[in-house]
């Protein structure tokens, strides 16, 4: 008995501190962005009265160019996102439905390339979008992020479809379906909690992406969130603390709307969905 209350103690103990150590982060990030005064950690007086003025002050002022930020980076995020899960998983069925030479070498080669570091590319990558006339456009980051995210799509999507029997694929073809009915009919809808998953991590992966966002683009136009933020301090000429955390807090809340929007079916139970199809 006292062992299962001791286990039972240690167990609440580690997911308190886990916790506490994932949102201390974000609360202090809030309290900074609600302060009149982001020093009064350091200061003498207690300048803890809140204030929306830095919320006001990003939305509404000309020169940081928030909103646009804010636009590029959902734009971007969400067509990468989509086009990059679809990809991943036309070729994932044809990996785990198709037998051909080089099955198994060419996802572990797919992913060996994703392993090299951006910086060794990003040369390279910036002599090619100046040729195609593509530097600070929505072009010169959509198609390196898909080529970026696309290893892990692919390997993260293949897992789900291996666990798809294929008799459920045989029965389809012996009823009349093409193999691309096949595809978006069957295995896709039992295939959906990887599907989101995929989508919702390359989404995160776009939206974070600072490396490409600095060096392919210019101006607001195409210059996403992380690239904007990092350039505050250049514009004021001072670390403006209240209007980093005010801009961080606002650009987390896509990312947790959308976990907290696809949690149900991130952790859905791919089997079951087969056993009731």
């Amino acid at each position: 008995m006292r062992e299962e209350r001791t286990k039972r103690l240690l167990t609440w103990l580690g997911i308190t501190f886990m916790v506490g150590f994932c949102l201390v982060p974000f609360f202090f990030m809030i309290i900074v962005s609600l302060s009149r005064d982001p020093t009064f950690l350091s200061s003498q007086e207690v300048k803890y009265l809140m204030t929306l003025r830095n919320y006001g002050h990003i939305l509404r002022a000309g020169s940081l160019h928030f909103p646009a930020y804010l636009r590029n980076s959902l734009i971007i995020s969400a067509l990468v996102a989509l086009f990059t899960t679809f990809v991943a998983g036309l070729a994932a069925y044809a990996f785990s439905r198709y037998r051909f030479p080089g099955r198994r070498l060419i996802p572990l080669g797919v992913l060996g390339i994703s392993m090299f570091p951006q910086i060794s590319v990003v040369g390279y990558l910036f002599k090619l979008m100046t040729g195609l006339g593509w530097i600070n456009t929505y072009n010169a980051l959509i198609f390196p992020y898909i080529a970026w995210a696309l290893p892990l799509a692919l390997w993260i999507v293949l897992s789900y479809f291996m666990q798809i029997p294929q008799e459920l694929d045989r029965a389809a073809l012996v009823d009349g379906a093409s193999r691309f009915q096949t595809l978006y009919k069957i295995i896709f809808p039992l295939a959906l909690p990887g599907l989101f998953s995929t989508a919702l991590l390359v989404f995160i992966f776009s939206f974070n992406e600072f490396l490409f966002a600095l060096m392919l683009t210019t101006d607001q136009a195409a210059r996403t969130i992380p690239v904007g933020i990092a350039l505050f301090q250049g514009l004021h000429g001072e670390i403006p603390w209240g209007h980093i955390m005010a801009a961080s807090t606002i650009s987390s809340i896509p990312l947790v709307l959308l976990t907290v929007g696809f949690q149900r079916y991130i952790i859905q139970d791919l089997t079951k969905g087969a056993l009731k199809g």
